[in-house]
């Protein structure tokens, strides 16, 4: 992987924001072609794409260089570029990677009061095919319901999905919110599920209520956030195959990379693709979370079928 210095800029990086793995490991498992990070941000580099003033966190940069440079080195074709809360409202640094993208990537967005109808068929015309709807205190104050239907009747007719980011034990809260919201539905990061709870807690019981809908999927991403037991992150590993398992049409999978708001040294991006084969290791279930479900969630075209 090709190196990328931290871009000096006048912003100090928050506690939790941690620089990437210096030297993430070459993958062992060769990744069917047009595998998709089906979660990942862009971020900066501030003095191009300065931060918004109202943020919670501020992180290091992490350009759309340094992203494909890491895709090229972990073997991945395609990804889904999530707006960062850090970034606001504000789509350019979104924009710019999608436009620069060459059909590769897509984009989930974040819709505020102040989206525009043209604004939104505008980042709809770049490649984004949903929008995020932050739950967690420490990004947002979490939305209201009309605030959610006010996001619902700005993006009406472009069949964008709903991205939740939750935590735990407000999967089981929010279950009734969620059935009633139109369209695609995609949880991330496994809910930020507490598995102190065990396998058989609300949040989870919630979570597979919300899959059999058929309309819910989620990304069996932050494995890293997830688990208990630090690299190689087995018990959050043997959660998420049991959702792979469960509901292997609905999943997608991604790095999170730069991974923000951490505990500790951020998890090495080799290792984590290694773990798909854990995730998935029948080879239809591995090949449906990397190539065919994003393909179908996020709008890219029909995947080759010429790998192994």
């Amino acid at each position: 992987m090709t190196e990328h210095a931290v871009h000096a800029t006048e912003w100090v990086p928050s506690p939790g924001c941690p620089p990437p793995h210096p030297a993430p490991r070459i993958p062992s498992l060769a990744l069917p072609r047009d595998s998709c990070d089906a979660h990942c941000h862009i971020l900066g580099p501030a003095d191009v794409f300065p931060y918004a003033p109202d943020r919670t966190f501020t992180p290091l940069d992490a350009p759309k260089e340094q992203l494909r440079a890491l895709h090229a080195h972990l073997g991945i074709g395609r990804a889904v570029v999530v707006q960062s809360s850090c970034h606001g409202y504000d789509h350019a640094v979104l924009l710019d990677a999608l436009r620069a993208g060459e059909g590769r990537l897509r984009g989930v967005a974040l819709i505020g009061e102040h989206s525009t109808r043209a604004e939104i068929e505008e980042l709809h015309r770049a490649g984004v095919r949903g929008f995020r709807l932050n739950f967690l205190p420490h990004l947002r104050t979490p939305p209201t319901r009309d605030e959610i239907d006010a996001v619902l009747e700005r993006v009406d007719g472009l069949g964008w999905a709903a991205q939740l980011h939750v935590r735990g034990e407000e999967i089981a809260v929010l279950e009734d919110l969620v059935r009633a919201l139109p369209g695609r539905v995609v949880v991330d990061h496994i809910g930020r599920v507490d598995l102190a709870a065990g396998h058989d807690g609300p949040a989870l019981r919630s979570l597979r209520a919300l899959l059999d809908t058929g309309n819910v999927w989620v990304k069996v991403s932050g494995v890293d956030r997830v688990s208990r037991q630090g690299p190689p992150y087995a018990d959050a590993v043997a959660l998420a195959a049991s959702l792979v398992a469960y509901a292997p049409e609905r999943v997608v999978w991604g790095t999170d990379y730069p991974h923000v708001n951490i505990t500790g040294e951020a998890p090495d991006d080799g290792l984590l693709v290694d773990l798909v084969e854990r995730l998935a290791p029948d080879p239809a279930h591995l090949r449906r979370l990397m190539v065919d479900n994003p393909a179908e969630l996020f709008g890219f075209p029909a995947a080759h079928r010429t790998d192994s």
